[in-house]
Parts: C-alpha cells; sequence; structure tokens
C-alpha cells in the first residue's frame, strides 16, 4: 500500500455551466448545477475538485470564467480547472479567476512546449497534464492517446507521452481511460501502473470507479488522487463512506477522518 497521503477528487465534467456525466465519453446526462455541486462536495469532505469545460476545446472556446469564479467563491478547498486553456494567457485568465491550478491536454500534445512555457510562468504545482488514452495493442505500451476529448485518436504511445509530460516539469498527470469512462468497472489499473514506473510523477486514478474496492486498488496501482464523478454525483458512494473505507483499509489520507 503506498505510504503517500492520499486526496479524494470529485470531478465536476462541465457543459454550458452544468455539471455532467457520461459513459466512455459519450451518452451525456445532467448532473446539477456546478457551483452548487461544488459547495456539497467541499461541506461533505472533498479534498480537491476538479472542474472540467469538456466541449470548450472542441468548439474553440475558452473556459467559462464566469463558473470558475462562482465556484471560487462557493468553494473552500483547492480546485484544478481544464478545458479550453490553450496558451500562458488563457491559462493566467482561469487563475485570476479563482483556479488554484490549470489542467491541459489537447493543447500539451499539439504544443508540447507550452508545458514548459506554463511550469516556467505559474510553478510547476500549478499545472496538471490530462492524458485520454484507449488501448492500442499495435503500439509499444498498449495504449495510444486521444485528443479532443477522446474523440481523435492520436497514434501516439501513451506511455512515452507520458515520458515527455514528466521530463517538461510536470509533476501531475491525469490519465483516463476511454474503456473505463463512467462504465464503474473499475480504473484502468496497467494504465495507473505504468505511468507511476515510467515518470515517478503523481498520478490521479481516473474513469471507471464504481464501488468502494476500486480506490483501494488504485492506490495499490500508485496512484495519490482518486477521482471520480458518477458514484459521487448520484450518490452512489459519499465522500465519508469513501473515507472511512480507505481508513478501516489500511490507507493514509491527507484529510481523515476524526
Amino acid at each position: 500500500m503506498s505510504s503517500s497521503k492520499i486526496r479524494i477528487m470529485p470531478c465536476l465534467d462541465m457543459q454550458a455551466g452544468r455539471v455532467v456525466k457520461g459513459v466512455h465519453f459519450v451518452d451525456i446526462r445532467d448532473a446539477g448545477d456546478s457551483v452548487e455541486a461544488a459547495a456539497a462536495y467541499c461541506a461533505a469532505g472533498a479534498d480537491e475538485l476538479a472542474l472540467l469545460d469538456i466541449t470548450a476545446t472542441v468548439e474553440g472556446r475558452p473556459t467559462l470564467l464566469d463558473v470558475v469564479r462562482r465556484t471560487a467563491d462557493a468553494t473552500t478547498v483547492p480546485f484544478t480547472v481544464g478545458g479550453g486553456i490553450r496558451d500562458v494567457p488563457s491559462a493566467a485568465e482561469v487563475l485570476d479567476a479563482g483556479a488554484h491550478k490549470i489542467s491541459v491536454a489537447s493543447a500539451a500534445f499539439r504544443k508540447p512546449e507550452l508545458m514548459k512555457e506554463l511550469v516556467a510562468e505559474f510553478g510547476g504545482e500549478r499545472v496538471t497534464v490530462a492524458i485520454d488514452v484507449d488501448r492500442n495493442s499495435s503500439l509499444p505500451s498498449g495504449y495510444e492517446v486521444y485528443v479532443d476529448g477522446g474523440r481523435t485518436a492520436t497514434g501516439y504511445d501513451a506511455i512515452e507521452w507520458a515520458k515527455k509530460v514528466a521530463e517538461s516539469g510536470v509533476p501531475v498527470i491525469l490519465p483516463t481511460s476511454k474503456a473505463g469512462d463512467g462504465a464503474k468497472t473499475g480504473y484502468d489499473l496497467p494504465v495507473i501502473r505504468a505511468i507511476k514506473a515510467a515518470t515517478g510523477a503523481e498520478v490521479v486514478a481516473s474513469g471507471g470507479a464504481g464501488e468502494l474496492s476500486h480506490f483501494v486498488d488504485a492506490v495499490e496501482a500508485g496512484a495519490t488522487v482518486l477521482l471520480a464523478a458518477s458514484v459521487f454525483h448520484f450518490k452512489q458512494i459519499t465522500i465519508p463512506e469513501l473515507k472511512r473505507y480507505l481508513q478501516d483499509q489500511g490507507v493514509t489520507l491527507e484529510n481523515p477522518l476524526a
């Protein structure tokens, strides 16, 4: 079991200011108001939040800064914002609106030098790179990078890309498996293990949590941040319930229950 302190991160996938959730990046359904949800997760004991504007990149528009500002006013924990961040100025706008960290994916892949620019401008502790992946047996690692919110295959090996991310000074990598997204069948553990082994970066487990044991599996695979959406949004698992379970399993939490 990891000796690192583990953090719980509800993820708010956002479309037009509403929280939405799909399965395998499609079949999107509404899950409530994003700002209300963020405030509720803070009250429930979340350690961090992720706020992802899932259509900003493909629609060619910036992040919804009004939502970021209202989220900043309503929350008490750090939150990461992704979607529509394409350069240093757009990242600065998001951080100035109240976000603690920014996450980039497609823009970093298309312009790798952006990662070093963001780290130099804001510090590595404020930068996360997200990598959407799907299985592809023709690649060395068996996983391929996807961009545009999981819509576009790149032909690039996911673990090789993760190495480039870490070499750019980015300390946190957030891989999401298309196969696992919203399916509730468990995190894609080989991806977590491979990225952790290849980079030594902090890995955020994302995509596929469906039951309490899945979170322990992710910790054992090397994740230190446990991200989930559906099970929290639709109240299948509560954050206090998850923290209690993890503590009972011997997992060290950054903010344990009293």
